[in-house]
């Protein structure tokens, strides 16, 4: 997450409308420098209650049901019944890779992973503009890894390609779609049967004529900058449907308030999420059947000391509810 880039390693989502990309390849322009430092992380105030992990025996055997309700970065032993789901990036290596799935396979829980190292800097060219090659050398690493069961049970969700794509201010400009769907093909290359996400908007993955037959799903993460949370999730859907791409949804929680919270967010000028909006803009999420996963950005930076605020765990667990009784939306659409 968080892992940024490919992952998000301390990086924030960003609020930027995605725009339309260029021509596939490694591409060459200077990239402006990321000025998105966490910052007042301390600020944060909390109960003193850690997040509740009496779930977790009954989260052993099997995959929960409805959607996965899950956050960024959560270690595997930190998730419970309520927070079900992570998704890793950073430090996630051939050599540990089954072994955190085993272990989430025993809670019952599920993954979404990124193969790059999570950091950005592992996928630019000198230049700091985004090299396809330097990302399929590391996804490559995985290659002799069988990942097959945990594919096949559900355990492993899926491979998240890259992140904010459309950013140029993340990479000098924007990765085009058609390299993102030759992204999508080399993995399915390797692992067929294996889910691909991107983490953009569906709007902006249609806004260039490509035909997605390798890329899975789009993702709609939903800050209180980018408008009202119906009419975008219902647009993006709409948008989904058509380019037949499943959507993940999710929140972030950690920089995407209105400030009603007087929650400081990880950087200046940003606030997390009150409760009563995540209640909000969460269960409108769910109300969509067509999501097939809900992720929160993010457990890292000064994301445990924000789970553990007794008002955020009770509308974690209401949400939780929701997503376990959302049917069953399948991210390949």
């Amino acid at each position: 997450m968080l892992l940024g880039g490919c992952g998000e390693n301390g990086m924030n989502p960003s609020t930027e409308n995605p725009t339309a990309g260029s021509a596939p390849g490694d591409s060459a322009a200077t990239i402006p420098a990321d000025s998105m430092v966490p910052t007042d992380s301390t600020i944060i105030p909390t109960d003193s209650t850690l997040i509740d992990s009496s779930g977790v025996t009954t989260l052993a055997g099997s995959v929960p049901p409805g959607i996965v309700f899950g956050v960024y970065n959560m270690d595997v032993e930190q998730m419970t019944s309520v927070l079900n789901g992570t998704m890793q990036g950073g430090g996630l290596t051939p050599d540990n890779i089954l072994s955190r799935l085993a272990e989430a396979r025993a809670k019952g829980a599920r993954m979404v992973v990124k193969m790059c190292m999570g950091d950005d800097k592992y996928v630019k060219n000198p230049d700091g503009t985004f090299s396809f090659t330097k990302w399929k050398a590391l996804v490559d690493r995985f290659r002799s890894v069988n990942l097959t069961p945990y594919i096949t049970d559900g355990t492993l969700l899926g491979h998240f390609l890259i992140d904010e794509p459309h950013r140029a201010a993340k990479w000098g400009k924007p990765i085009p779609q058609a390299t993102v769907e030759a992204m999508a093909q080399y993995s399915k290359q390797i692992w067929p049967g294996l889910t691909t996400f991107v983490r953009v908007v569906p709007s902006w993955l249609a806004a260039a004529p490509v035909t997605y037959t390798y890329l899975d799903a789009g993702w709609l993460q939903y800050a209180w900058g980018k408008g009202d949370v119906a009419t975008m999730v219902a647009s993006e859907v709409a948008i989904a449907k058509s380019k037949h791409l499943g959507l993940m949804v999710g929140l972030n929680v950690l920089q995407g308030g209105n400030g009603s919270s007087g929650i400081r967010g990880t950087t200046s000028g940003n606030w997390a999420m009150s409760a009563s909006e995540v209640r909000s803009y969460g269960t409108t999420l769910l109300n969509q059947s067509y999501a097939c996963g809900f992720y929160n950005w993010s457990y890292t930076l000064s994301g445990p000391t924000y789970f553990a605020r007794s008002d955020v765990k009770t509308v974690m667990a209401e949400l939780s509810t929701k997503a376990k009784a959302h049917v069953k939306t399948s991210c390949k659409q």
